[in-house]
């Protein structure tokens, strides 16, 4: 007698491989991992979360390159080194940097979501996406893609929000959301506990406090938005849960799809000022 054989598929939400017929995936529960609805490109889940970082780097790295490419110039004022390929003030704030200069002149609280793709010299965005690249994967190990998207997002508004409160005139950069991203490491390692929550949280611990201790030393940095986004990510964090504590569920994935559209219309639009910029 032939037994029907077994189709082997990737689960749509971790895409670890497991059988079609699966009730539920072992590895991360989600019911039904062989349904046609779930294995589409708009309802497959987002798996380790790190495609989804590759994709974040290489929207900042393009945002970059076109703000310099827009106005190109090889050092800012002054000849400072730091400020080597630093792009236009004009053609940042074209582009969707935030601030007080800017927002209570007219401009949109849409840059507080565009002025986290942007970045003043290429040193700058340099370590911003080196710290994306290590601590990134940490963080949808232990949320799951779709919260770590949350919370990158939120982090960044909420920490150029609190910037705007404080007075900051301009600013830009990935930093508040990478803020964030430590702040939802050090509430899971508190959290937690353990000696695997205790090493997380003394390790990441030390970050925080260097990139504070560095904006309090180093003019021009926007230390609130920093302070902001790492309140913003515990909060997040907290509000959200982690991974051992509850899986990702069907609001987990809204929140990050609201983010992701938000995100893609504020580019946009950024973009095309941008452009109209560039031809005026």
């Amino acid at each position: 007698m032939n037994r029907p054989s077994r189709k082997s598929i990737l689960c749509p939400n971790c895409r670890n491989l497991i059988s079609e017929d699966e009730a539920r995936c072992p590895f991360c529960g989600i019911q039904t991992p062989g349904s046609r609805w779930k294995n589409n490109p708009l309802t497959r889940g987002w798996g380790s979360g790190d495609n989804l970082i590759r994709i974040i780097i290489y929207v900042n790295i393009g945002m970059y390159v076109l703000s310099w490419l827009i106005h190109p110039r090889m050092l800012g004022a002054g000849f400072n080194p730091l400020r080597l390929f630093s792009p236009d003030q004009n053609t940042l704030a074209a582009l969707g940097a935030t601030g007080t200069l800017l927002m209570n002149r007219g401009g949109g609280w849409w840059t507080l979501l565009t002025a986290n793709y942007l970045h003043g010299s290429i040193l700058h965005i340099f370590f911003n996406m080196m710290a994306l690249y290590q601590i990134g994967p940490l963080i949808a190990q232990m949320y799951g893609a779709y919260r770590f998207l949350g919370i990158y997002t939120l982090s960044g508004v909420i920490g150029f929000w609190i910037s705007y409160i404080a007075g900051i005139p301009l600013t830009i950069g990935a930093s508040a959301a990478l803020c964030g991203l430590i702040g939802a490491a050090l509430y899971y390692g508190k959290s937690r506990g353990g000696m695997f929550g205790q090493a997380v949280y003394k390790q990441v611990g030390g970050w925080a406090l260097f990139i504070l201790l560095f904006g309090f030393m180093v003019p021009g940095i926007n230390n609130w938005a920093h302070i902001g986004g790492m309140a913003a990510g515990a909060a997040t964090g907290l509000v959200l849960s982690y991974n051992e504590r509850s899986r990702e569920t069907l609001a987990h994935r809204m929140l990050a799809g609201g983010c992701l559209l938000a995100t893609v219309l504020a580019l946009s639009w950024g973009l095309f000022r941008g452009v109209i910029f560039w031809l005026s």
